[in-house]
């Protein structure tokens, strides 16, 4: 391993399972099974980077399917793993793929956007590491505006002197810009604006391994402007400048290449939707979008702009309701490539009464933060979520089962008023109780045809 990916490697990266699972608990109510197989997958990598060289790369990551009805909790455990890890993470729908040569997007541009995603992550740790050098060349530079140097220091028999006098003057100069009292005198910048390149759009343009954008960057001439701005403004200029003039972009992308390879997860959504059915009607590409992913799940090498991208170790998480449709029903081979499946529940009365309540920055704590910028103190009663939790629960049992998303649905209903007279109140205190959640949402879960028009 490289020092890069080494140092890529923080306390988070070394959480145990269980710690995994007691951070996922704060956001995520139950599914504790996929909660834990998502957790043992993370603490696998972690042990493959500790075992001998020669075993290292015969061991692959145990990719997982979840198994579940909408808005149970999948994309969110995964999209929540990897915000906890640090690791590289895209989130693809199955359905947006095709069969390689229909109108469409090839399987292979998902390991391009996870390298993109990539080079941000180093990009940005790489940039926290040339920021203080950045702002001492910046505050250089902005000394040249604002005390330019003598175009020559030896002119005379005192040549000395005026060189003293002028570094006295900068560096008095340097103690004002530093505490901020230069901050609103003009200079004049020269700020370098690239030509816009021709945008190309068509069939594959998105797929081409060429870095087209670059190359226009290239080709377009950059056209300098003269500028007045405060210094202030102009240190965000300058700044930005000196630290795209530090970074080292060979360095970012051969990292964030070793990055993607060894710590890179990549969600599939929607898998149940490209299993082929009888239907005449159904996508004739959806076994060949099977076909084309078995490749990049078992293990493929893909060209980027980069370089070239190994997928033997990326984590593959599929997830589907496969209400319709079984797992079984997929390509055997690729079946095979996901050895561990695990089963999200159905939501209950209970798990949305834990959804308002529990996690972090709830959908209650959500509102009452929103309202609370219009100075109004809004509160739930027990009985309010009591109530809340039983209309969602019921609506999802007699119209389509939705699971958490339906809380969405509920809250802005039940707060439609509130929101929308809340400018003109000025202050107060709001408390709603279960009475006032019956009042507001009766006729959603009283009416049954109207349940099929709420999304």
């Amino acid at each position: 391993m490289t020092t890069l990916f080494s140092d890529s490697e923080s306390a988070e990266s070394a959480l145990t399972p269980r710690e995994i699972v007691e951070r996922l608990d704060r956001h995520i109510v139950g599914q504790h099974d996929a909660k834990r197989a998502v957790a043992i997958a993370i603490r696998n990598r972690w042990r493959r980077q500790r075992v001998p060289e020669e075993m290292r790369h015969e061991i692959a990551p145990k990719n997982i399917m979840m198994i579940g009805p909408t808005g149970v909790g999948k994309t969110e455990i995964a999209r929540r793993l990897a915000k906890l890890t640090g690791a590289p993470f895209i989130k693809v729908e199955a359905t947006k793929y095709t069969e390689v040569g229909y109108y469409g997007r090839d399987v292979e541009s998902m390991v391009r956007e996870l390298v993109e995603n990539a080079i941000s992550l180093v990009r940005q740790k790489e940039r926290k590491n040339v920021e203080e050098d950045a702002k001492v060349r910046t505050n250089d530079r902005l000394l040249d505006l604002l005390v330019p140097p003598p175009v020559s220091l030896d002119v005379s028999g005192d040549g000395t002197n005026s060189a003293e006098q002028y570094e006295r003057t900068r560096e008095k100069m340097r103690a004002m810009l530093v505490t901020g009292e230069l901050d609103q005198r003009i200079v004049e910048l020269t700020v370098e604006q690239k030509a816009t390149p021709i945008m190309l759009s068509g069939m594959g343009m998105e797929q081409m391994d060429v870095d087209l954008q670059g190359m226009f960057e290239k080709i377009m001439p950059t056209k300098a402007n003269r500028r007045e701005m405060t210094v202030a403004d102009a240190r965000k200029v300058l700044f930005e400048q000196e630290c795209e003039a530090l970074l080292d972009t060979e360095k970012i992308n051969s990292g964030a290449i070793e990055l993607a390879e060894h710590l890179g997860i990549i969600f599939i959504d929607e898998l149940d939707k490209v299993v082929a059915t009888d239907s005449k009607s159904a996508d004739v590409s959806r076994q060949g979008v099977q076909r084309d992913l078995l490749p990049i799940v078992e293990g493929t090498t893909i060209q980027t702009r980069y370089g070239y991208v190994s997928t033997d170790h990326v984590l593959f998480v599929a997830a589907g309701a496969f209400h319709r449709t079984k797992p079984s029903e997929l390509m055997p081979e690729l079946q095979g490539r996901f050895p561990i499946r695990v089963e999200l529940q159905e939501l209950k009365k209970e798990d949305f009464v834990r959804i308002l309540t529990e996690p972090r920055n709830s959908l209650t704590d959500q509102y009452s933060a929103l309202m609370k910028t219009e100075e109004i103190s809004l509160t739930f009663t027990d009985d309010a979520i009591e109530e809340l939790a039983n209309c969602a629960h019921r609506v999802n049992q007699s119209a389509q089962n939705i699971g958490a998303r339906r809380l969405y649905t509920m809250m802005e209903r039940l707060l439609e008023e509130l929101s929308f007279e809340a400018p003109n109140m000025k202050t107060g205190r709001v408390e709603v109780n279960g009475a006032y959640v019956k009042e507001r949402l009766h006729e959603i879960t009283d009416d049954e045809d109207l349940t099929k028009f709420i999304l």
